[in-house]
């Protein structure tokens, strides 16, 4: 049976291609297309009337890097509550990173993991693979089966493949699949027991440190073998204005590659740790204010293709052990939309057409994907954002099953209020 139609009524619907916003109704029939756009359309009776004034009606956002931690790690998220808490953050599709338990190394593994997706309604989920076995860096996953399977990309996940002579071959052979491989920058050796950023601040809090040319060795290993190779290459979570300075010259030399940064790395750096704030504890970790304000011009000048979240879910026991024993990551999936406007969007640095651009059309592009823009003939998946409301960050308001996040405790400005999908 179809639903009814839904008549979005005196919104103003952002796009990517411009940085005005069109004050326009939004129609969805009951097959979940978008009928019409306009001014003063009508509803027929049997309509239900959404009253959107004020509100940003805005394309729904796309996440590249998200761990769902199912199959394996359910006591942490499940895909059931990993897509509520991308619906709660604008975010109507995404990624599932391999590194569950067992690791996503073969076809048969990917297929399980997307039966289990394709039984939760309303948002696309699609499991990558590992580039090796086990992701023990040593010998390559069985690329075939899960290139047939669909895989939108291949990915130890926040494991490096250390040995360079075995990423080189990872690399080849993805080339001769065409799939795309992306690569967690870190260098083993330097980073190994590191807690945070290496430097003042760590020696100040007496924790070990990973230092940034732990990250930027690595990322200029593999801009080097992917230039050997020919294939093309996604640098997950650049941290490090050096990092992003060696992505730019690789694009400059004509590299097939691709960066991504997460909000966390653009609005946060190692003094947010505060008085060893677990929460605050990821891999790549805080780095300097001025990497932050590097990463920030960078994506604002192109050089940085995308943002993605690193929704990275641990439970609250987890986190709540001493800094440097806590497990790195935090849940970014209902924060980044959120942060994003509050920091930059309200002061006006920039507007709802780069966000799309950066968090809905490239990461959507990279892997193959079509827009989904507010147009007639569309699948609806847009959310409705309130730019005049005020959002309180606290544990109850996360659907997340782990709301574990450095920003509990604070307000922002905005709210998402209704994320719609089909």
């Amino acid at each position: 049976m179809k639903s009814p139609q839904r008549l979005y009524k005196n919104g103003l619907v952002a796009r990517s291609d411009s940085r005005e916003l069109l004050s326009s109704d939004v129609l969805v029939d009951g097959d979940g297309r978008i009928a019409a756009v306009g001014p003063h359309l009508k509803a027929d009776p049997n309509t239900e009337v959404i009253d959107c004034t004020g509100c940003v009606l805005v394309p729904g956002m796309f996440d590249l890097h998200v761990h769902a931690r199912e199959p394996g790690g359910e006591h942490k998220e499940t895909l059931a509550t990993c897509a509520a808490a991308a619906l709660h953050g604008g975010v109507t599709g995404l990624v599932l990173m391999p590194d569950t338990t067992p690791p996503i190394d073969t076809g048969h593994l990917v297929k399980s993991v997307q039966d289990l997706a394709d039984d939760i309604t309303g948002i696309t989920m699609l499991p990558a693979g590992c580039l090796t076995k086990g992701r023990a860096g040593t010998e390559l996953a069985s690329f075939s089966g899960m290139v047939s399977r669909g895989v939108p990309l291949l990915t130890d996940a926040d494991r490096t493949v250390p040995c360079p002579a075995v990423m080189r071959r990872c690399l080849e052979y993805a080339r001769d699949f065409d799939v795309l491989v992306a690569t967690h920058g870190d260098t083993p050796a330097l980073s190994r027991g590191g807690a945070m950023n290496e430097g003042r601040t760590s020696y100040s809090l007496g924790l070990p440190g990973n230092p940034a040319i732990s990250q930027e060795i690595a990322i200029d290993r593999d801009l080097r073998l992917a230039a050997l190779t020919g294939a093309r290459l996604h640098l997950q979570q650049i941290s490090t204005a050096a990092g992003a300075r060696a992505v730019s010259r690789a694009k400059e030399d004509g590299l097939a590659i691709s960066a991504e940064v997460s909000a966390h790395h653009l609005v946060l750096d190692e003094t947010d740790i505060g008085d060893y704030q677990s929460h605050a504890k990821t891999d790549p970790p805080l780095r300097l204010a001025a990497d932050k304000k590097a990463l920030l011009a960078r994506l604002l000048d192109g050089t940085i293709d995308l943002i993605a979240s690193d929704h990275s879910p641990h439970t609250e026991f987890e986190k709540s052990s001493d800094f440097a024993s806590a497990p790195a990551g935090f849940s970014g999936l209902e924060t980044t939309v959120l942060v994003l406007f509050d920091q930059f969007i309200k002061s006006g640095r920039f507007g709802w057409d780069l966000l799309i651009q950066k968090y809905a059309d490239a990461p959507r592009a990279l892997i193959g994907l079509p827009k989904v823009p507010i147009s007639v003939g569309a699948r609806a998946e847009f959310f409705i954002f309130d730019p005049a409301a005020r959002t309180a960050v606290e544990k109850s308001w996360f659907r997340s099953r782990s709301p574990v996040n450095p920003l509990i405790g604070r307000d922002f400005a905005g709210a998402v209020r209704e994320t719609v999908v089909g």
